[in-house]
Order: structure tokens, then sequence, then C-alpha cells
């Protein structure tokens, strides 16, 4: 396939069925860790969850420093088609079975205890794509005064809900927002956000410059280097999310980045990633067999016994020293 071919790919037929629209998308020329041009081929495929749009998708590996980014991605003004009001992060607790949702929230402590051994006990906090907020109830059992526990959120109406309660959050994007003071926040968190960013180096620039000096930013992301994503490497991998993941990083570029960046990398810690695995399967079977309804056992919000399954799998992979789905890089801002 030449280098134009892959834009002839042909969408599954169930997008033709949907009615999937084509949407605008932009040219990402340099690599955002390294700024090289030069790339070769990862993968092509399409928005194999939500069907928001029937266009094919192309993940490139940059040649100098082998980030892998979405190239090209979608324009800024289609974030509301690719992020409908339906996505996951808005409405979690009430699409998924109601043990996945106290399952998650065991694990969400467990994480969060990793987190505040390195942090120690914040006394103020940010939450980056927060979501419906569930980090920001979290952090307030520990004692934290909802007017120090902030949160960004692109959902205008889930970030209206969370101001009403008494939390700071604003329904602005984490590169452009001025809506956290500078030098305030002890801990941030930023769990699977910072591969749907534009720029994720002015991001974490951005972040540092929101930290108290010895503040901990926590940042979970798809693991590029694990063995799902070598499986499935050809399209269907769960964590490349098409097209709202933009850029995909191993433990080498996530460090190197945050390093650029000024951060001092304290760990890196393998987490679960079973929706990846979950999805990958899923992807597989759909749209590669035409197996819907085998498909649908492997649907993260359907297929309860296989969610149990594969965060065993994660969490014993994790406890004898392998490389999972997901990472956990702790990473500390410079004391003066």
């Amino acid at each position: 396939m030449s280098a134009n071919d892959w834009r002839q790919t042909p969408p599954p037929a169930e997008f033709l069925e949907a009615g999937a629209p084509l949407i605008d998308c932009e040219d990402v020329p340099e690599c955002a860790v390294c700024g090289g041009r030069e790339h070769g081929p990862r993968a092509v495929g399409f928005d194999y969850e939500l069907l928001t749009c029937r266009n094919p998708w192309r993940f490139v590996r940059c040649a100098g420093c082998g980030h892998v980014r979405l190239n090209p991605r979608p324009a800024p003004g289609t974030l509301p088609a690719i992020y409908p009001a339906s996505y996951y992060s808005y409405s979690y607790e009430t699409a998924i079975n109601p043990l996945a949702v106290k399952g998650k929230a065991w694990l969400d402590r467990s994480k969060f205890k990793r987190v505040l051994a390195a942090a120690g006990t914040p006394r103020s906090y940010l939450d980056i794509g927060c979501g419906n907020g569930r980090f920001l109830r979290l952090l307030e059992t520990y004692g934290l005064a909802r007017e120090k526990i902030y949160g960004l959120e692109l959902d205008a109406a889930v970030a209206e809900r969370l101001a009403r309660e008494g939390y700071r959050v604003f329904a602005q994007r984490v590169e452009t927002t001025e809506a956290i003071p500078p030098g305030s926040i002890d801990l941030a968190t930023m769990f699977h956000v910072i591969e749907h960013v534009a720029d994720p180096g002015e991001t974490l620039r951005k972040i540092s410059s929101w930290l108290r000096p010895g503040g901990v930013l926590a940042l979970e992301t798809p693991n590029l280097d694990s063995l799902d994503a070598r499986w499935f490497a050809d399209g269907y991998w769960g964590g490349y999310h098409i097209p709202r993941h933009w850029h995909l990083f191993t433990p080498a570029t996530l460090t190197r980045l945050l390093k650029q960046c000024g951060f001092e990398v304290l760990e890196t810690r393998f987490t679960t990633g079973h929706s990846f695995w979950m999805y990958s399967v899923h992807h597989w079977l759909r749209y590669r067999l035409g197996l819907r309804r085998v498909a649908r056992l492997f649907d993260p919000f359907i297929g309860l016994p296989f969610l149990i399954a594969f965060t065993g799998l994660d969490k014993l992979r994790a406890a004898l020293g392998f490389k999972t789905s997901a990472m956990l890089v702790l990473a500390r801002k410079p004391a003066r």
C-alpha cells in the first residue's frame, strides 16, 4: 500500500449502514517528542467503538524517536462529533454492570494508595479530564475541602453539575485554560488523557506551571510496548481508541518527554488495561471475522466475566514484573 492508498481503505459495512459521516481532519507533520518529520506507517483503522465517522485513520511511527501519533487527526471543530454525549467517561456508572463499577472503584483506591505514597496527602488537587468527578470525590475522602479540588472537563453539562456541587471544575481544554492558579497544586492527575491532547509537550509544561515546587503529576496512559499492542498492531488494538487517541507512548518515549518538560520521573508502574484487551478481541471478531454476536461478549460494558478475567490477567502479569496494557508514571516538579 502506498503512502496515499490508505486513505482509500473502505469502511466496514456497519459504518455505511449507520450513516456515519466523513469529518474534517488536519495533518500533523511533526513528532511531538523529538520534532522529527520522517515517519513510517504503524496502523490504519476506524472508529470501531462508537462509529462516529467513516474516515479511515492512520497511526505513524516517528523515524527518529519511535513515538506514535495519529496523522492526520480530527480537526478541532469535530470534537463534539467524536466525543458524543454518550461517551463512556460521562456515563460509565450507569452503562456497565454495578459489580464492575464496584470493581473499578476498588482499582481506583488501590491506584491512589500508590500515588499518595509518592506524593503524600495533598493540600490541593487537580484532575485533568475529570469526567463524572469520581476522582474528585475520592480525594475529598482524604480531607480536602471542595474549594481546593479542581477539575477540567470538556463536557460543559458535566462540568457545570460538578461546579454546582462545590468543586472548582471548568469546561475548558488544558492547553488553553487560565482557570488554574499558577503554583497552586500539590497533586495533579491525568488518567488516560495525555493521549487525547493535541500537543502533549505543551500540556505537560502547562501542568508544571500549576504545580507547586515539589508537586507531583500522576499520569496514566496506554502502553504501546505491551503484548496486546503487538498482537493487534495492524489496527484493532483497543488502545488505539480511534480517532480519540492522538498520541501513543512507550515507557521510553513518555519518560523522554517528561524530562524534556522539566519533570523528574519517580517511577513507572504497569496497571490494568482490561478494556484494551477486550476491545482488541471485540474489534477483531466483529470487523475482521464478522462475528457480531460473539464479539458482544467482549464489549467491556457487557462482558463482565471477560472483564474480570482480563483484569486478573493484567494484575498477575504486573505482579510478576511484566509490562501490561497501561502504565502509571509518577513525576515531580523539582523543588527550588
